[in-house]
């Protein structure tokens, strides 16, 4: 598997994105479970299916693209808005980089490490190690690239984030992504509770770190991408429920802007699995 891995990285972007296509649309024609699941939350968010349905062939075009991303040369990216995060690092206390499961959110680390990794560091994300051997062995080298520093989701881990942000670097969470229960609460996601994490908003209010939101999408025919930050509209709450109901609400406003490229199949509204805590770390 490795080596097709390396044999797909050395292919053309638009090859992988036509092979992508391809795999949604297989995926989607073949699960009736990931068919429903799909549907119900476009539908929650208020799309049909016409305004969404280049979504089924850019999941597709996730999974093609990974090898890329992985192990070969880092496409072309171009970025938007790099102001922002320029003055969020000027702060001084770190910055929190929330990205929705949309577009190309893997490419979106790897493009800020590059970015800002000589003046302010790595950026540290957390990650959860594959079950396959094969498969962790190339996650362990995928996603500690030049610039990204790539630690587990244990105490250890989010500790590691914090000291990240406390010498003024950054780190990087999906913060649409469901927790294992006990790290998340309840909170409204386009007007339904899912289980979310509290870890985004517990490291910006421990830290003071700047929360900057960030969304990559992809450019038709293989060209490339468009890498999007924004800032929080408004400053994020003092307590913690109210903060990730803020967060929230700004991956809903970040998915609006690019619906198409969202994974509406992702089981957002799913119980959350039995594990350990791992986000209650002092001050």
């Amino acid at each position: 598997m490795l080596s097709l891995y390396r044999l797909l990285a050395a292919m053309p972007l638009g090859l992988l994105h036509l092979l992508g296509v391809l795999l949604g649309w297989l995926a989607f024609a073949g699960s009736a479970t990931y068919r429903r699941r799909f549907l119900a939350n476009a539908r929650q968010a208020g799309y049909g299916f016409g305004a969404v349905r280049s979504a089924v062939s850019h999941a597709g075009r996730m999974v093609a693209e990974l090898p890329r991303l992985w192990l070969g040369k880092l496409p072309n990216c171009r970025m938007v808005n790099e102001a922002c995060v320029t003055k969020a690092f000027a702060a001084g206390k770190g910055v929190v980089f929330l990205t929705p499961h949309l577009g190309c959110f893997e490419l979106s680390v790897q493009v800020a490490a590059r970015r800002w990794r000589e003046k302010h560091g790595e950026i540290t994300v957390l990650y959860r190690p594959a079950r396959q051997p094969w498969l962790a062995r190339i996650m362990e080298t995928a996603r500690n690239r030049p610039g990204v520093q790539a630690v587990p989701t244990t105490l250890a881990g989010v500790r590691q984030m914090i000291k990240a942000l406390r010498r003024g670097a950054a780190v990087g969470l999906l913060p649409d992504q469901v927790p294992p229960q006990g790290q998340g609460v309840w909170s409204p996601f386009f007007g339904r509770e899912a289980y979310t994490m509290t870890l985004a908003a517990r490291l910006a209010l421990q830290t003071g770190a700047a929360i900057i939101l960030a969304r990559c999408e992809r450019l038709s025919w293989g060209r490339g991408y468009v890498l999007y930050f924004e800032e929080l509209p408004v400053p994020l709450l003092d307590q913690l429920e109210p903060a990730v109901q803020q967060i929230n609400e700004a991956m809903e406003a970040t998915i609006r802007q690019c619906p198409q490229q969202y994974l509406w199949g992702y089981a957002r509204y799913k119980q959350p699995r039995r594990e350990a805590p791992v986000q209650e770390v002092a001050p």
